[in-house]
């Protein structure tokens, strides 16, 4: 499987934005459905936002409206832009790819940590 490298996090205000980027060494997302994940402190890993191949996205309801997937296939690299942040949004954030059934596929990378005080 093709490592994936997250970037992008840090230290926000609440009502802050970032922009997180996952980036592959090969042009892969054109041909693959990937998904941004998060976990908290304490918490089990969840499901933020999903991408398919074709470029349709879905959003978890507690960031719908505020977060958005986008991806650039030249750079292979896709991106969660995050607007109006909340303290709950504070975790460790993951893409991978996921499977025909649009569930998480192969291993994790580490990670991008994002933090937002209030």
């Amino acid at each position: 499987q093709v490592p994936l490298v997250e970037s992008g996090g840090g230290l926000v205000q609440v009502g802050g934005s970032l922009r997180l980027s996952c980036a592959a060494s090969e042009s892969i997302f054109s041909t693959n459905a990937v998904g941004w994940y998060r976990q908290a402190p304490g918490k089990q890993r969840e499901l933020v936002a999903t991408m398919t191949e074709g470029g349709s996205v879905t959003y978890s309801d507690s960031v719908k409206g505020r977060f958005t997937f986008s991806r650039d296939n030249s750079k292979s690299t896709v991106y969660l832009q995050m607007n109006s942040l909340k303290p709950e949004d504070t975790a460790v954030y993951y893409c991978t790819i996921l499977d025909a059934d649009m569930e998480a596929f192969g291993s994790w990378g580490q990670g991008t940590q994002v933090t937002v005080s209030s």
